[in-house]
């Protein structure tokens, strides 16, 4: 009961301080006709709704090319181990081919002035982390995104490698297992946590704001869940849902 109680308060706190929430389509906008997650389509059609960011997960072949999907794998073969030419062909559900890293960057250049998000997935190993790191951060310098790139890594090894490779750089962490002062003190900028580990630690988004860490939330789905997290003042929500986020907070907007 005093944890309902304390979770009350600090929500009515936060709904008289904080800014409006923004929407993160997460993978992009896929949940529509003729898209797929992680779909160049997806990331043209969250821009098209205007959402804040497009959220997308990058994996580094054997032979160092950066590609996008979510799981390790794709048509059988394990991408940390594969080399590019052996899955270049792989196709999405839309039937799109696999895209790299490169064509999203391309792409997002024409969708100013949505934000990328850009997942990096925990490698095998230390080393691999790195060479991802490098290599992600080295294409968007050379395609002069950086303002234009937020980072998130289920990987504390990543977030630190990305702070090493870009001092400048937004960089969150996934895991939700790591309280907001330990990541400020390990330089990172923001959280981005699972909705029932903000569910179970309110007092964390009171935390990291007074940190002056941003907070994120993820997947957020359900009606209610969104009208949660919008009071608890979250400064983003990532959904797969986008539009139903959209339409909640714009009813917000012309209640107040």
């Amino acid at each position: 009961m005093k944890k309902i109680i304390l979770g009350f308060a600090l929500l009515v706190i936060l709904q008289n301080t904080c800014g409006q929430t923004k929407v993160i389509a997460h993978r992009g906008y896929w949940d529509c006709n003729g898209s797929a997650k992680n779909s160049l389509v997806a990331l043209h059609k969250a821009h098209e709704q205007r959402v804040y960011g497009s959220e997308f997960d990058v994996w580094l072949t054997a032979d160092g090319v950066a590609v996008i999907n979510h799981d390790d794998t794709i048509q059988s073969r394990v991408i940390e181990t594969a080399t590019y030419e052996q899955i270049r062909d792989a196709r999405l559900i839309n039937g799109e081919i696999l895209p790299t890293l490169e064509q999203f960057l391309i792409h997002g250049k024409a969708c100013m002035p949505t934000q990328l998000i850009v997942e990096i997935k925990p490698h095998k190993t230390a080393e691999n982390e790195k060479r991802a790191v490098s290599t992600v951060v080295n294409l968007i310098k050379q395609h002069g995104l950086e303002a234009r790139v937020e980072y998130i890594s289920f990987s504390m090894n990543i977030c630190r490698e990305l702070l090493l490779a870009d001092s400048l750089a937004k960089v969150a962490y996934l895991a939700g297992d790591v309280p907001p002062a330990e990541l400020k003190k390990a330089g990172l900028t923001g959280l981005d946590y699972h909705h029932q580990v903000l569910k179970d630690h309110p007092d964390w988004i009171v935390q990291a704001r007074k940190l002056g860490l941003t907070t994120n939330v993820w997947t957020v789905n359900k009606a209610e869940d969104m009208e949660f997290f919008v009071g608890a003042g979250v400064d983003y929500i990532t959904t797969d849902k986008p539009l139903l986020m959209m339409k909640i907070l714009k009813n917000k907007k012309v209640k107040k």
